[in-house]
Order: C-alpha cells, then structure tokens, then sequence
C-alpha cells in the first residue's frame, strides 16, 4: 500500500470547474526520508518504513540514532511503515507527494482524534435525553437513564454506553478525493475533513 506521512496545515475551500465550492483539508505531505527497507528474505516481508518531521538529537535515543545513521539520515518525529510500497527507491532517499499521489485519487486519512476529556452520554454518544422537562423531571434532561437490567442479569453488561473519556483515538478517514497538489509547497488538498488537530501527523494511503 503507497502512502505517505504528512502534517496537518487546516482547512480552506476550492471551486472545482463546475463552479461547485468544496470543503478542502490542507495537508503538509512529505517529503519523506526512507529510512529502512525491509524485503522478504530478511525480515519476511516487503515494506518501507517512512520518516518524517525534523528531530533533535539530544532528544533521540543512541538505539534510533544509529538506525538514523544506517539510512544516511537526520532523526524524524514520526516513523510509519508502508507494506508493499511501489516504488523502488533505496534507505536515504526521499518521496514527494507527486510521486505517489495524483489529483483525483480516492484515499484514506488516519489521524488522531481531537481529545475532549471527560464528556457525557448525549455528546460521547448522542443520547437524547429527556426532551420533556415536564410532569415531575427535575435535571434528567442530559441524563443517561437506567442502566441495569432486571434481576438477571443482575448487572451491568459490557459495552454499555456512558460517560467517559472521549477523543484522542486512532481514527482512520475513508474515501477522500485528492482535489489539488502543489508539488513545490508538498502540500495536498483532501475534500473533506480529517482527524486531529492543526499541526498533528496523519497518514495518507492509497
């Protein structure tokens, strides 16, 4: 799968040649350093493992340094392997969004999620509540309701829906158009929108 690592920049709109305006995500995608090829005779299967994102070496560990060294190349932030890439490049070179992305292509985004604490069943679930703040209801408007069930099972199943931390998860995007490529920028435009928050890593793959 050809992919690539990239940086959310934020969100703008674009209007395609049939006068329609379109809600685009702007992603900062590579270039990415290939930084270990691994082929089936010696690890048992065919990936590249990416890098992106400038890191200092005072806060990279001597193990990392080395492989950084290996592939002839400065610490990245991020690190993803791509199974079965397409492109036959060697450890130190670096990919373009060109090269792998073309406007038109139907991708998928993973990010993380926007963390937002500790919420409520109507906003962690979509709960409605109890829309009738009449006949004796007093604050049960944001309620969860009852839990329980009945003397068996007595208790509370598994994967009930409550409150609880929400946001902050691997979240993946599908089915996103590429609307426009500027090359000399490495940026990217997606329609749509994509997890995670402005300057957060996401992966692009195709």
């Amino acid at each position: 799968m050809n992919g690539l690592i990239g940086k959310k920049i934020g969100m703008t709109s674009v209007y395609t040649e049939e006068g329609r305006n379109v809600a685009c995500t702007v992603v900062e995608l590579g270039p990415c350093v290939i930084t270990q090829v691994k082929t089936e005779d010696s690890d048992g299967y065919n990936a590249l493992q990416l890098g992106f994102g400038e890191k200092k070496e005072k806060n990279t560990s001597k193990a990392m340094l080395g492989h950084f060294q290996n592939a002839k190349a400065t610490p990245k932030r991020k690190l993803v392997e791509f199974r079965d890439f397409e492109i036959d490049k060697k450890a130190g070179e670096s990919i373009s969004v060109d090269e792998v992305f073309a406007e038109g292509d139907v991708v998928n985004v993973v990010g993380t999620s926007k963390g937002k604490g500790f919420q409520g069943v109507v906003k962690r679930h979509g709960f409605a509540g109890v829309n009738d703040a009449t006949h004796g209801q007093h604050n049960r408007q944001r309620a969860p309701g009852s839990i329980g069930a009945a003397s068996y099972p007595a208790k509370v199943v598994k994967g009930m829906r409550m409150a609880g931390r929400m946001g902050g998860e691997r979240v993946k995007t599908t089915n996103l158009t590429v609307v426009k490529i500027f090359p000399d920028e490495n940026l990217l435009l997606v329609s749509g929108s994509v997890p995670g928050h402005k300057g957060a890593f996401v992966i692009i793959e195709k």
